[in-house]
C-alpha cells in the first residue's frame, strides 16, 4: 500500500510502498477514507536530529477516519464495514484518567512507550492503518468522512480548550481567537455553538479573516501591533474574558497578554514556540489563568462529531490525493491552506 512517511530528519516526507498491516488480537484494521494534515506535523518534522524522539521511518497523519476492513480476535465492538473516526491521544486504558476517557492526560503512556498515530505510531496518511484498540474508534453515524477527519484534532482540541472556559463565556462576555487556521476556524464555530459570547477573530491574513466572518465571527481584526488596543476598545477597555491563541508564537502571546481582562483566561493551543510570563510583575492582569491544554478526551470527540452531525460546525477543507500530500505539506508550511488540508488515500 501507499503511505506518506517522514523518513529522514530534515528531509521532506515521501510517498512510499509499505506492506498492509494485519490486525492482531484486539486490534482493528481500517481502510482510510480521509486524513487531515496539521501544523504539528510540520513542527515535528522541524525538530533537529538530536531532539527527535520517534523511530524513523514514520507514517504521518494523526487525524484519521476510515472503514473497518478487518478485526483481530476478540474484537466485538466494531465490525467490518463500520465507518469510524480515530481518537488520537492513546493512553494505557487502565489508569484513573483513561477510565474517564481522559487518555490525553494518561500519566503512564510515555513510560509505556504508547504513542499517538502519526506521532510515533503509524498514522492515517496511508491506504490502511492499524488501530490498537476499538475503544479508540468513534462511529461517524453518517457524517461525511472529509468533514469528520479534521474533527479528530482540529475540532477536538479547541472544543476541549473552550469547555475549560465555559463558566466565563456568559452573556456579555468576549472571546478572542488568535489564528483562524485549521483549528481556529472551527474554534469560532464552536464558540458560537456553545456560548453566547461575542467572538473576535485575529489573523495576519485577510483571506483567513474573511473565512472567520463566514463561519460566524462577530468581529475580525488584523493581528498586528494595534490588535490588543482594538480588542480593548471593543470591550469598553476591560479586555477579553477568554483569549485562545492557536499560533503560540511570541508575537501572538504578547497580543493575548495585552488583550485579556482581569480574571480572564489565556489558553495557549498553538505550538509556535513562544512563552508567556506568569506571576506578579509578569505583565498579565490580576487573577488571569493561563493554560496549555492537550488534544481532548474520548467523550469530547463523540460530542464534537455530534455537533457536526447537527450542522453546528463544519470543516472548511481542501482535498488532496495521497501522492499530493507532500505538496500539501509545502503549501501548509507556506500558509497557503485556508482551513484544513484533507488527504483522500483512495480518492
Amino acid at each position: 500500500m501507499k503511505a506518506v512517511q517522514y523518513r529522514r530528519v530534515g528531509h521532506a516526507p515521501e510517498v512510499v510502498d509499505v506492506p498492509v498491516p494485519g490486525p492482531g488480537p484486539g486490534q482493528v484494521l481500517l481502510k482510510v477514507t480521509a486524513a487531515g494534515l496539521c501544523h504539528s506535523d510540520l513542527a515535528v518534522m522541524g525538530w533537529p536530529e538530536e531532539q527527535f524522539p520517534y523511530p524513523l521511518p514514520m507514517t504521518l497523519g494523526h487525524e484519521g477516519v476510515g472503514t473497518v476492513a478487518a478485526v483481530g480476535s476478540g474484537v466485538t465492538a466494531v465490525a467490518e464495514g463500520d465507518d469510524v473516526a480515530v481518537y488520537g491521544p492513546w493512553g494505557c486504558g487502565h489508569c484513573r484518567n483513561c477510565a474517564q476517557g481522559k487518555e490525553n492526560c494518561c500519566p503512564r503512556a510515555a513510560g509505556l512507550g504508547i504513542l499517538p498515530p502519526g506521532l510515533g505510531y503509524p498514522g492515517a496518511l496511508a491506504e490502511y492503518m492499524l488501530v490498537d484498540s476499538p475503544r479508540h474508534l468513534m462511529p461517524l453515524n453518517g457524517l461525511d468522512p472529509v468533514q469528520a477527519a479534521p474533527l479528530t484534532d482540529a475540532g477536538l482540541t479547541p472544543y476541549h480548550a473552550i469547555r475549560r472556559s465555559l463558566p466565563k463565556l456568559v452573556p456579555g462576555s468576549t472571546a478572542v481567537v488568535i489564528g483562524v487556521g485549521g483549528l481556529g476556524h472551527l474554534a469560532v464555530q464552536l464558540l458560537r455553538a456553545l456560548t453566547p459570547a461575542r467572538v473576535v477573530a485575529l489573523d495576519v491574513s485577510k483571506e483567513k479573516l474573511e473565512l472567520a466572518r463566514t463561519v460566524g465571527a462577530h468581529e475580525t481584526l488584523l493581528s498586528d501591533g494595534a490588535a490588543a488596543a482594538r480588542v480593548r476598545e471593543l470591550t469598553g477597555g476591560t479586555g477579553a474574558d477568554v483569549v485562545l491563541d492557536f499560533v503560540g508564537a511570541e508575537a501572538t502571546l504578547a497580543v493575548a497578554a495585552a488583550s485579556v481582562a482581569v480574571a480572564g483566561d489565556v489558553t495557549i493551543v498553538g505550538i509556535g514556540g513562544g512563552t508567556l510570563a506568569v506571576g506578579f510583575g509578569g505583565g498579565l492582569p490580576f487573577e488571569v489563568a493561563a493554560s496549555f491544554p492537550y488534544w481532548g478526551t474520548r467523550p469530547e470527540l463523540m460530542e464534537v462529531v455530534e455537533l457536526a452531525r447537527q450542522g453546528l460546525v463544519s470543516s472548511h477543507v481542501e482535498t488532496f490525493t495521497l501522492d499530493e500530500a507532500p505538496t500539501a505539506y509545502e503549501r501548509l508550511h507556506a500558509g497557503d491552506i485556508n482551513g484544513r488540508a484533507v488527504v483522500l488515500p483512495h480518492g
